[in-house]
């Protein structure tokens, strides 16, 4: 069984700050990648940063210079830093890992945590 628990969502002026954290835990062999969507109401979900399998940045364009990804691997622990918010970034922010369990290690599943909303306004 394999959770991921958001944290650090909530209400921001423009021009603001906040940092997400998303923590992975239960029974892990491997996290592959790992990183955050975002869905705005009446949008459909899009990625907003991630680490990929090669370990890699992937960024949307929409936040590049914005946003930052960082992640703790000894705490299976991903970051999002979003600085300048805008109004645009108003969405429910889900952290997304793919993990390998330990009871089954060749394959690798998607997880996905509840969200987290994240309200930029003044």
């Amino acid at each position: 069984q394999v959770q991921l628990v958001e944290s650090g969502g909530g209400l921001a002026q423009p021009g603001g700050s906040l940092r997400l954290s998303c923590a992975a835990s239960g029974s892990i062999f491997s996290i592959y990648a790992m990183g955050w969507y975002r869905q705005a109401p009446g949008a459909e979900r899009e990625l907003v940063a991630a680490f990929t399998r090669g370990g890699t940045t992937n960024y949307a364009d929409s936040v590049k210079g914005r946003f930052t990804i960082s992640r703790d691997n000894a705490k299976n622990t991903v970051y999002l830093q979003m600085n300048s918010l805008k109004p645009e970034d108003t969405a429910v922010y889900y952290c997304n890992a793919q993990i390998a369990t330990n009871t089954a290690r060749l394959s690798v599943l998607d997880y996905w945590g509840k969200g987290t909303l994240v309200t930029v306004s003044s």
